[in-house]
């Protein structure tokens, strides 16, 4: 009987295909095997926690507060500033995004270990009792509720309560604006609890009580610094534990310098620019002094419409005064060079008038006496009535020439009268002023010496130009000497 056998090379390749076999499943058998106790362990602890929240809410009153009807719950506060979103001097206010943390201690909550801590969803804290926190000075706050209501809520195994929230708050900060825009700003944050006295409950920071100021960044204001308080605050309905956190902030000039202070400074030395223009050209600068008072006045309307309607005077209110009465004083000047110059001249030609009447009527007078005997006394009485009348001296020449009209055969006793008459009416009106005068009162005789000695003392200007020349020195001193004590006061202050 024979027996048949395999080939050696066979038999290896079958034994290495099972230990192949072998070193695969192997390791899967032992990995089932382990997971099982941890899937166990996971999904046992999964219905532990379900049954302790289940079992703390139990019976659980959200109505009283932790510790009821024995010493105050102390509740601590600390906030991380997001950013800081707007500041509003027109309304007093600034908003600000902010994270509040709230801790305390609930022993109707405690479920195991105090390293135990059970993070849960936001909606858990409509469910236990929470502090009625809110912000003293607040106008308009609300939620994040993107993509969840932004709520934390992490219960320990003592009972000890984490609630957390993100919102964005519009605050009040009432503002002093005597310096602005060169002040610096208080802006607070006051929370206090609404209803339980500081015999419920007790607010206090914590170690760490503000986090995020380092970070924050403001457009027109640089954070200088921070500080926190408590105190109490007595109401009508009792004490309150109110808890405060201070901002110092100081304002950037650099906005307020290019957009107001430079264009108002460039303003005023353009109107300095007429003193160099003849003062002859009277279209020239009257219509340079008009266009830089009416872009100072623009100036001022951009800047006031941008802040509160307040009753004192602030730091840019009086440099923009101030450039504008040197716009307006470089304007009156011209008016002064004007009048000065045309003044002038209209005095010298009234004095060349009066001159040429005395020297014309002292010829006259000698023409007449030299001719008295050539002359008919109706030609010699109708020459003095032509001139006395009209203010006008006529050539003898033409009146020894011309004849008598015939209408002019009166007496010479009628046009004697006649000028008598007219001499009379006219000294009428000199003798009712001189009437009036006696009765004004004294004040006026006395303002009116006053003005008169004022008038002499005042130096005689011969040359207008002088006036141009001074104000060319003197405008830009006064201005250079107001800059310096308004940046002095109001920066080293």
């Amino acid at each position: 009987m024979s027996v048949s056998r395999q080939p050696p090379a066979r038999s290896a390749r079958l034994h290495a295909r099972q230990t192949l076999l072998l070193m695969f499943i192997l390791p899967l058998f032992f990995a089932l095997v382990k997971a099982q106790p941890e899937r166990t362990v996971a999904v046992d602890r999964l219905e532990n926690v379900t049954h302790t929240v289940t079992r703390i809410l139990d019976g659980y009153d959200i109505r009283l507060r932790p510790n009821f009807g024995g010493d105050p719950l102390y509740v601590g506060m600390d906030l991380t500033i997001a950013s800081f979103d707007a500041i509003s001097e027109v309304n007093m206010d600034y908003t600000i995004t902010l994270y509040l943390n709230q801790y305390w201690k609930d022993e109707r909550l405690a479920f195991g270990l105090q390293d135990e801590v059970l993070t849960l969803s936001g909606d858990f804290a409509d469910k236990i009792w929470v502090p009625d926190t809110f912000f003293a000075n607040d106008k308009n706050s609300f939620l994040h509720d993107v993509t969840e209501r932004n709520k934390l809520v992490r219960l320990g195994g003592d009972g000890s309560v984490t609630y957390g929230m993100r919102f964005t708050a519009t605050l009040a900060c009432m503002m002093d604006l005597h310096y602005y825009p060169l002040d610096s700003q208080n802006c607070t944050v006051e929370i206090e609890s609404y209803g339980y006295t500081v015999s419920d409950v007790v607010m206090y920071w914590k170690e760490t009580p503000v986090r995020g100021v380092e970070d924050a960044e403001l457009p027109q204001f640089t954070i200088l610094g921070h500080e926190t308080n408590d105190r109490k605050e007595k109401l009508a309905t009792g004490i309150y534990q109110r808890l405060s956190l201070s901002f110092k902030l100081r304002r950037n000039i650099g906005y307020f310098v290019f957009q107001t202070y430079l264009p108002s400074i460039l303003i005023v030395m353009l109107s300095w620019v007429s003193f160099w223009i003849n003062h002859e050209a009277t279209s020239a600068r009257v219509a340079l002094g008009i266009t830089t008072v009416l872009t100072m006045t623009t100036i001022s309307t951009g800047v006031r419409s941008s802040l509160p309607r307040i009753s004192y005077v602030k730091a840019i209110d009086i440099y923009l005064v101030m450039c504008f009465v040197f716009v307006f004083a470089a304007l009156l000047e011209y008016a002064a060079v004007n009048y000065t110059y045309w003044g002038a001249r209209a005095r010298k030609r009234a004095k060349l008038k009066n001159r040429d009447q005395i020297s014309t009527s002292t010829s006259m007078d000698k023409e007449l006496k030299s001719g008295e005997g050539s002359h008919s006394p109706e030609e010699i009485i109708a020459l003095r009535e032509y001139t006395t009348t009209t203010g006008r001296v006529s050539p003898l020449p033409s009146l020894r020439s011309r004849p008598l009209p015939p209408t002019t055969g009166a007496p010479p006793s009628l046009r004697l009268q006649r000028d008598y008459t007219n001499l009379r009416y006219r000294t009428r009106p000199h003798s009712k002023n001189s009437r009036n005068n006696t009765n004004k009162p004294k004040m006026m005789h006395a303002l009116k010496r006053g003005a008169t000695v004022i008038k002499a003392s005042m130096p005689k200007i011969r040359d207008v130009n002088v006036i141009d020349t001074y104000s060319r020195v003197i405008f830009p001193i006064c201005f250079l000497i107001f800059n310096g004590v308004y940046w002095v006061f109001y920066i080293f202050d």
